[in-house]
C-alpha cells in the first residue's frame, strides 16, 4: 500500500450497515483502501481522525443557488462554501429563482456558464416542469439534468419568465414524457386551491401573523396533492420524488402507494425535525417556509415516521433571500429556509445523539439514497472502495454554539443562529482533498465538478 495520495487514520467510520475504526486509503481522489492499520510508505501524507466519525458527504439533493441573475440572492461560491463547512459534498440546484429558469436547454446553459468554476463541491442540477415546456424536456434530459422539478402550488414571483405551478393537464402530460425519459419528477405536494382560498381569506380577515400564515396552508392540502399526484403516476408510469414533506400524513399515504408498487421517494427536511410553529412565532419570518413548520405533536408523529424508516431522503431546501426580502409582513416576506450549512450537524445533533438513531440509517438518508435516486452511486454515497472519497469528518463530541458570524451564506441569517449543537464538522473531503477545515475555512486546492447525466436516455453519469 504505498502508492497512496493520502492515509486517514484511526476514525470511526459509518459504512451501510456498522460503525468500524479503519483507515482510509485514498488514490486519484477515489478510496483505493479501507483496513485496520494500513501499511503505507513514509511519504504518504496522514491526516489523524483519532476520535472523529467518518460519514460519507451529504448529498444535499434541494437547494437553491438562484444562478443566473440573482446571485445576490445566494450564488455557487457562497452556497457551495456553506455546504462545505457544513460536510456536504454534492448538491443538487433547483431550476426556479434563477432568471431564466432552468426549464430550457438556453436557461441550462447560462447556469452551467454560471456554475463553471465557482463551487466548492460537485453538484448536480434540476430541470424544471412548467406549463408550456413538455417539448423541452427531451433535450434537458439529454443534456445531463438528474431530473424534473414541479410546483402544484405558486412558487411565488413575478415577471414574464417565472417559474408557474403546473395546472392537471400538464402535470400528467410531463409525467408520461419524463416516464419516457427514464428520469424523476420531483414535486412539490400542496393544493394551490386549498392555499389560495385560505390565505385570500386570512388576507381579508387581516390576519396575517405567523401563526395565520400556517393556518392557511394546512397538511389537507399537502396531503390532498400527494394523492393526487400518486393517482397520475399510476397512469403514467412516472417515477416521483416528494419534497419537503411536512406530515405524517402525507408519508403514509407514500408508504401505502410504495407498498402497492409505485416507484416513489420522499424527502423531509431538518426544519421539520428541530423547530415547531412556537419557534416561527418567536424568530419570524427567518423560520417561514412551504410547506410551513407545524406543531410540536406534527413534528413528533414525523419523527416516529423517520425512525420507522419511511423517510428516503433528507435535504436542506436552501432557499435564501436578501435580509430585507425576510423582514415585514410575515404574508410578504420570502419563504424560504437558510439552512444548508447546519443540515448535517442537525441530524446528527437531534437524530443521533438526543434520539439514538443509528449513524448508518441517517448516512442513508443524507447520501446513499440520494445518490442512488438520482444517478450518482457507485460514484456517490458511501465510504466504499472506488467510490469517491467524498468524506465528512465530525467530532460527536465537540460541542457549539452556532453565531451568525459563522455562517458562510452571503446573507448571513439561519432559524439556527443561538443553537448549541452537541457535534461539529472537522474538515470535509472531497475526492480526497481537503476542502473545509474547522477554524482554518474553506480551501480552494479542488474545484467542484458537473455530475451530468449520460446523453443517452436512462443512461448512467458523467462528471
Amino acid at each position: 500500500m504505498n502508492r497512496l495520495d493520502l492515509i486517514i487514520r484511526k476514525g470511526t467510520v459509518v459504512l451501510q450497515d456498522e460503525c468500524r475504526q479503519l483507515d482510509i486509503g485514498i488514490r486519484n481522489g477515489k478510496i483505493a483502501a479501507l483496513g485496520e492499520n494500513l501499511a503505507f510508505s513514509e511519504q504518504t501524507p496522514v491526516y489523524d481522525a483519532k476520535g472523529l466519525t467518518i460519514l460519507p458527504g451529504m448529498i444535499d439533493a434541494h437547494v437553491h443557488f438562484n444562478e443566473p441573475a440573482l446571485g445576490h440572492w445566494e450564488g455557487f461560491v457562497t452556497g457551495s462554501a456553506s455546504l462545505a463547512a457544513g460536510g456536504c459534498t454534492t448538491y443538487i440546484d433547483m431550476p426556479l429563482n434563477g432568471v431564466p429558469p432552468t426549464v430550457r436547454l438556453s436557461a441550462l446553459e447560462l447556469k452551467l456558464e454560471a456554475a463553471e468554476g465557482q463551487s466548492h463541491v460537485d453538484y448536480a442540477l434540476w430541470g424544471g416542469l412548467v406549463p408550456g415546456n413538455i417539448s423541452e424536456l427531451e433535450g434537458l434530459a439529454q443534456a445531463g439534468v438528474i431530473g424534473f422539478k414541479a410546483f402544484m402550488s405558486c412558487p411565488g414571483g413575478e415577471g414574464e419568465d417565472i417559474f408557474a405551478e403546473v395546472d392537471d393537464e400538464t402535470l400528467v402530460n410531463g409525467m408520461k414524457e419524463i416516464a419516457r425519459l427514464g428520469l424523476v419528477l420531483a414535486l412539490h405536494a400542496e393544493s394551490e386551491e386549498i392555499v389560495s382560498k385560505l390565505a385570500a381569506e386570512a388576507v381579508q380577515a387581516d390576519k396575517r401573523s405567523a401563526l395565520d400564515f400556517i393556518a392557511t396552508r394546512p397538511i389537507a392540502a399537502e396531503v390532498e396533492a400527494v394523492n393526487r399526484a400518486l393517482g397520475y403516476a399510476k397512469q403514467t408510469g412516472c417515477k416521483l420524488h416528494f419534497v419537503h414533506i411536512s406530515s405524517a400524513e402525507a408519508v403514509q399515504v407514500i408508504t401505502e402507494a410504495k407498498a402497492q408498487g409505485l416507484d416513489v421517494t420522499v424527502e423531509t427536511c431538518p426544519h421539520y425535525l428541530t423547530l415547531t410553529d412556537v419557534e416561527v412565532e418567536r424568530l419570524g419570518s427567518v423560520a417561514k417556509c412551504a410547506p410551513p413548520i407545524r406543531t410540536v405533536e406534527d413534528q413528533a408523529r414525523l419523527w416516529a415516521e423517520l425512525k420507522a424508516g419511511r423517510f428516503d431522503i433528507i435535504a436542506s431546501d436552501h432557499s435564501p433571500s436578501p435580509k430585507p426580502m425576510k423582514q415585514g409582513d410575515f404574508f410578504a416576506a420570502w419563504g424560504g429556509i437558510s439552512g444548508a450549512q447546519s443540515s448535517l450537524e442537525l441530524m446528527l445533533d437531534e437524530g443521533h445523539l438526543r434520539r439514538g438513531i443509528p449513524l448508518p440509517e441517517l448516512a442513508r438518508m443524507l447520501a446513499l439514497a440520494p445518490a442512488k435516486r438520482f444517478g450518482l452511486y457507485p460514484r456517490k454515497g458511501e465510504i466504499a472502495i472506488g467510490a469517491d472519497a467524498d468524506l465528512a469528518l465530525v467530532d460527536l463530541a465537540a460541542g457549539y454554539t452556532l453565531q451568525e458570524s459563522d455562517l458562510l451564506y452571503r446573507h448571513k441569517q439561519s432559524p439556527y443562529v443561538g443553537r448549541t449543537f452537541g457535534c461539529s464538522v472537522k474538515s470535509t473531503f472531497l475526492r480526497g482533498v481537503k476542502v473545509y477545515e474547522r477554524g482554518v475555512g474553506v480551501e480552494s486546492a479542488i474545484e467542484g465538478v458537473w455530475l451530468r447525466h449520460s446523453a443517452s436516455i436512462g443512461g448512467g453519469l458523467d462528471g
